[in-house]
């Protein structure tokens, strides 16, 4: 759960600026989480309560709450905790494919109960995401219900097609700068954008707008994800420094450094282990490629910030979504 201890300092402003109705709707979005993993038997369930157990960031949620507003109904919170769920069953899965051994310094499912039952609860997540926006609630209408279905189901493909995509680049030193947006695009920045407008229905142009902001926000939270994982440390990160290249993911850290460091397109990912793969990470490092990442992910949310100031979203909306952005960024200064 997203505490206001751990929170960046933007984003406890958020949850002061609003805290006479945001504070609320989120731990009802942290009940949900709960009863929608409970009760699946001593192994499923238990694996699905101890992913929930391990906490995050619940930056997904709190978009979903934000853009839907102070007057948003039940419908926005069941979209809030759909959306965590699916982020949830995401990083299990993920956890499968890439056999990893830790996240958020725990260890992972796929770790603790093998891939069998990883698989399982990754799968029962997913379900119980879309069973908790199909239940509603009377006098919240069906057509809200199958909007959001809807919404949530195109951006559970782009993650499946991002994964995809991932898969189908690994272990390639040559990968470019735009295979790797286009597969950020997909696998992460595809469920902020449906974050920020699934909760409530908005004019059209509003909700571009807010489409737009989710897109930029999301992509500056991978890439900045992506230098913390050659800059570490495992004690800050959760996970191993270089998980990513141990994986065979060429992320854009890397790709900036090969055009700096010419031998790192030589490289064999394959036969990298833990040593030589935080090798990597300081010859990434030593490049300065990973300032120029930052900078660029500061870039996108100043350029997310300054577009949603042109659009039709409300003042008192507007200034909570710039302090989320900010809060993207605030995470890794």
């Amino acid at each position: 759960m997203m505490s206001r201890s751990s929170a960046p300092e933007p984003v406890t402003e958020v949850i002061d600026l609003a805290s006479a109705w945001l504070p609320g709707r989120m731990a009802e979005v942290e009940r949900r989480l709960e009863a929608q993993v409970a009760g699946w038997g001593r192994q499923l369930g238990g694996d699905a309560t101890e992913t929930l157990a391990a906490g995050g960031k619940r930056m997904r949620p709190l978009l979903v709450l934000l853009c839907a507003g102070p007057g948003g109904t039940v419908s926005a919170i069941r979209a809030a905790t759909a959306i965590e769920l699916v982020h949830m069953a995401t990083l299990v899965h993920d956890d499968v494919l890439d056999a990893a051994p830790l996240r958020r310094g725990l260890p992972t499912v796929v770790a603790s109960s093998g891939r069998q039952r990883a698989v399982a609860t990754g799968d029962l997540l997913f379900s119980r995401a879309f069973a908790e926006l199909a239940a509603g609630d009377e006098g919240e209408g069906e057509s809200a219900a199958s909007r959001q279905v809807a919404l949530l189901a195109r951006a559970s493909v782009a993650l499946a097609r991002g994964e995809l995509a991932q898969r189908r680049d690994a272990y390639e030193t040559g990968v470019t700068v735009g295979r790797y947006l286009d597969r950020c695009m997909l696998k992460t920045a595809s469920l902020f954008e449906c974050a920020c407008v699934i909760g409530a229905e908005r004019p059209a142009g509003e909700q571009k707008d807010l489409t737009a902001f989710g897109c930029d926000i999301g992509l500056a939270f991978q890439l900045l994800d992506d230098v913390l994982d050659v800059l570490g440390p495992p004690e800050r990160t959760g996970k191993a420094r270089g998980t990513d290249l141990l994986d065979g993911t060429v992320t854009l850290p890397f790709i900036h450094a090969r055009e700096r460091d010419p031998g790192l397109a030589e490289l064999d990912l394959r036969a990298l282990d833990p040593t030589s793969a935080g090798e990597v990470c300081d010859r990434i490092i030593a490049t300065g490629a990973p300032d120029l990442v930052r900078l660029e992910a500061r870039e996108r949310v100043a350029g997310a910030k300054r577009r949603l100031r042109g659009s039709g979203v409300r003042e008192s909306e507007l200034e909570l979504l710039e302090l989320v952005a900010d809060g993207v960024v605030e995470r890794y200064s």
